[in-house]
């Protein structure tokens, strides 16, 4: 099993003229420090008009920045929204091969299609087309990295005989991902044979039968790429300490400050009735907790029952317990949020990632832990 961490570049009121600046060079610092302790990936959302929650509008300039100051980490897009009222897929493709090009072959190119009606009615793009638009241009990308000539005549977008160009440096091109917060959508990355990049924060049980369809399904499935990119991530919250007490109140912090700003949002169902949108997304996963709350305070004493199974909060022991949790459902990869809101001092989430590699990643992921301590008699 391996690890990743997760950015949604969190920027909470009330705002100063340094408070973006603060939290895009705080997440550069995570990101390289990851990469040093052999996390394996680290992915950046791309949101939009998601105030507080989301200032990550632009990932790949965001990407771009980490793989200038990373080695070896591989550089997710997670995800790139690839309906063509937000970006078009040419655009999606180009951009995403400079990013690899740039990185050393190093992108996994995650795709989506938003879930908030503060983003799809802030493009006019309508909600009972958004799953027909992802698949199209899904379709039509790999063919854009790989054909030297490509032409695409589709209901939602068309282009003449054109060179898209750069062409990534992966051949045949980056792995393929989509963001998957249902059972359906599981069974829809499967079918086309694209990872399953979890993007709600689940429990173990939730996630279990989604995994099992999954690996049922891509065993006969007609990819959409050149290759079979059979990956299963999961994601929740990470705060380690030595002391459960002290991560337990920080963990709670965390994850109350994520439902918090989630709380904020519309989910598409509650405007615009479709079936297209049957379960929220990540922003929503924790309201139900969120409201069980009544004040920070209330959160900073007693976590209330807000830590569930499968958060990776608590000491090395008991983060341990809760990894193997996933490892025994048939996860590959944990993918975890580090702040929210910048709730958690920065030093302190520095020192959490530490704790977890030091502690915790040599019990599921020995290739990183003899990598990491290689690199560390090299440098002494």
């Amino acid at each position: 099993m391996k690890f990743g961490i997760f950015f949604e570049l969190s920027v909470p009121k009330p705002w100063s003229e340094r408070s973006e600046h603060q939290v895009y060079f705080n997440a550069l610092e995570q990101a390289e420090l990851a990469d040093e302790l052999g996390f394996d990936q680290v992915w950046a959302v791309e949101h939009h008009f998601l105030e507080e929650y989301s200032h990550c509008s632009a990932p790949e300039v965001f990407l771009t920045a980490v793989a200038m100051r990373t080695k070896r980490i591989r550089i997710g897009h997670g995800v790139m929204l690839v309906l063509p009222p937000f970006n078009h897929p040419v655009r999606c493709a180009e951009r995403a091969a400079a990013l690899d090009i740039l990185s050393n072959g190093r992108l996994e190119f995650g795709t989506g299609r938003s879930a908030t009606w503060t983003e799809l009615g802030g493009f006019n793009c309508d909600p009972d087309l958004t799953k027909e638009m992802w698949d199209e241009s899904l379709r039509a990308i790999p063919k854009m990295w790989t054909q030297e000539i490509f032409s695409w005549q589709g209901k939602h977008f068309s282009v003449p005989p054109r060179c898209v160009i750069p062409k990534p440096l992966q051949k045949p091109h980056p792995p393929l991902w989509v963001a998957v917060t249902s059972p359906e959508t599981a069974i829809q990355a499967a079918e086309r044979g694209i990872g399953c990049l979890g993007v709600s924060v689940g429990t173990p049980k939730e996630y279990e039968e989604r995994v099992k369809a999954y690996r049922r399904v891509i065993r006969e499935c007609e990819p959409v790429g050149e290759f079979v990119n059979e990956q299963v991530n999961g994601v929740t919250f990470l705060y380690v300490d030595e002391n459960e007490e002290e991560a337990r109140l920080w963990g709670s912090k965390l994850v109350y400050t994520f439902s918090l700003l989630a709380a904020h949002f519309t989910g598409v169902s509650s405007i615009y009735p479709t079936p297209a949108y049957k379960v929220p997304g990540l922003l929503f996963a924790l309201r139900r907790e969120q409201e069980q709350r009544s004040s920070p305070t209330a959160a900073a004493s007693s976590d209330g029952g807000i830590i569930r199974e499968g958060m990776a909060i608590g000491t090395p022991e008991t983060v341990i317990k809760q990894i193997k949790l996933w490892e025994e459902i048939g996860v590959d990869r944990m993918v975890f949020l580090l702040n929210a809101g910048e709730v958690i001092p920065q030093e302190k989430v520095l020192r959490s990632l530490r704790l977890f590699a030091e502690h915790v990643m040599p019990k599921f992921d020995a290739e990183a832990a003899r990598a990491r301590d290689s690199r560390a008699r090299a440098a002494r």
